[in-house]
Formats: C-alpha cells, structure tokens, sequence
C-alpha cells in the first residue's frame, strides 16, 4: 500500500521542526529514523497531514557523557549507541543487541524508539532502569519529562503535539554496580514477549545500596518495579532475598494476554526473568569489586 497524502516539511533547525509542529498540530509527525513511522503510514495505520523531516537538524546529533549522565540526541542512530556503549554502558549495549535488526538499528534512532513507547520496546525500559528522562522543546523553551511522567499509554506519551523531543538523558550505573538483562521473544529482532532489566550495587559490606528493577512487555506501558527494589535495598543479595524479590515484582504486575501469550504465561516468564537478571547483576557487581 502507499500512504496516504501528506505535506513534506524539511526542517534545518530544531526551532523550524517546533515552528512546523505549532502549525500543523496533531496532524503532524516527526520524521527522524522512520522505522516505525513509515511502515504505519504505508499501511494508513497513521495518515499525518504534515512531516517533518528533522534529519537536517545537526544541532540534535549530540551523543556526549558528563558527570555520569549520557545525552543522546534525537538523531542519534541506534546502532551508534551500541557501539558507543560497549565499553562504557554496557547494559545499553546488550539491550540495543535484542531491538530489531543491525540494518533497522542503522537507521532508527534512539530517541524515536522512546517516544513511539511501544510497550514491548526495550529502550523505554532502559530509561526508566537508568533513572533517564527525555527533553523536549516548544517555543519559548523546553522542559524535561521524566520516564515514570513519560509513558500514559501504548504509543502514547505526555510529549504536547507542539514539542519536539530533542534529547534523551540517561543516568549511568553507579560505580562498580553490575547489570543484567533478559528477554524472550518469539524469535531474534522479535518484539519481546517478556523482557526484564535490572542494575544493582552493592556497598563495602556487600549489602544492595542501588537496586532498579524494569519490564517491558507486560502491560501498557514499561514499568519499573518499586517493590522488588524495596526487597533489596539494604540487604545482602542471597539466592533466597533475589527470589524473594523477584516474586513481589511479578505479583503487581498486570500484564495483558493476546495471541502470542496468555496474561499468566506473562506473569511467571517476568519472574523468571527477574530472577535471572538480578543474580547477573549481582555477580558483576561482585566481580567489579
């Protein structure tokens, strides 16, 4: 299929792809990697009466870390923050190995994974993990939108139909805190099924001081788990506290079933997952010491 008639808006600046947003409204969408955006569009699942191309936008290409926090811009390739985190986030690393495919994560930007908030996408639970936040500009300023203020629903976030998402912002583990990450899909570059994130840091005593616990594929929208993460501050992370903690993360979680898995099968893989993700975490964490 072709999609339906749109107007082309090629943007030079961050402030002429705002200016495009404020005319058009809601009947605009913001064109960066389009992995996501054009097959939707090919398919009239989205008929926007505006595009705006921000890929002249050389401003949003930043990918730079300060003082432990990462800023990736909104025309930052996944691909490009997979191999620039491979050695100083791997957590990021492994979980942009798991998104689609290396030619889609060529072209498809980090940012427009976060905003498309796919529910079964492992980049939004990664910045929810990384206590990150997303920025974003509208005339006169911008403001930055926290990842738990982030995500209301599938595909939809708190983002106002004249913002742009310029940046994400990604806090980096703690110093010596280990990680892990698992998902099950029903076959590599897949959305997942169930996927599960976790980082971990222990202190001198070996007891958890840092816990973040996050799912994807569960619900609405990624979610990070305070109750697991209350079962390990604090306390020393044996087999028995890990599998206790995992166990109270999977009891609040709601996920939904469709054809691809029941709501049950959901709830014990998450579980499963967690478990297994926070015993890597510890092990590393462990190692790093």
């Amino acid at each position: 299929m072709k999609p339906a008639p749109f107007e082309y808006v090629p943007a030079t600046s961050a402030a002429d792809a705002v200016d495009a947003l404020r005319r058009f409204g809601d009947e605009a969408k913001v064109l960066a990697g389009g992995q996501s955006l054009i097959p939707m569009m090919a398919l009239r699942l989205a008929r926007p009466a505006a595009l705006v191309d921000i890929n002249g936008c050389g401003e949003l290409e930043d990918l730079s870390e300060t003082g432990g926090a990462l800023t990736v811009g909104a025309l930052v390739r996944q691909r490009e923050l997979e191999r620039w985190a491979r050695e100083r986030a791997p957590l990021l690393a492994e979980a942009l190995r798991w998104v689609a495919h290396p030619p889609i994560r060529n072209r498809g930007t980090v940012v427009g994974s976060l905003v498309h908030a796919d529910p079964a996408s492992e980049l939004p639970a990664l910045l929810l993990c990384l206590d990150g936040a997303v920025v974003a500009r509208r005339k006169g300023g911008e403001r930055v939108i926290p990842a738990d203020k982030l995500y209301v629903a599938p595909l939809t976030t708190s983002l106002e139909s004249d913002e742009l998402a310029t940046a994400a912002r990604f806090t980096l583990p703690p110093e010596g805190a280990g990680w892990g990450f698992a998902e099950v899909a029903r076959r590599h570059g897949d959305f997942a099924l169930v996927g599960c994130a976790a980082v971990l840091a222990l202190d001198a005593a070996g007891v958890v001081s840092h816990a973040r616990l996050g799912f994807f594929g569960v619900g609405p929208t990624p979610a990070r788990s305070a109750a697991g993460e209350a079962v390990l501050i604090g306390h020393e992370p044996g087999p028995a506290r890990l599998a206790e903690a995992a166990r109270a993360a999977a009891a609040v979680l709601r996920p939904d079933g469709d054809l691809h898995a029941t709501a049950g099968y959901r709830s014990k893989v998450a579980g499963t997952l967690a478990e297994r993700v926070l015993a890597a975490a510890v092990a590393r964490s462990r190692r790093a010491a």
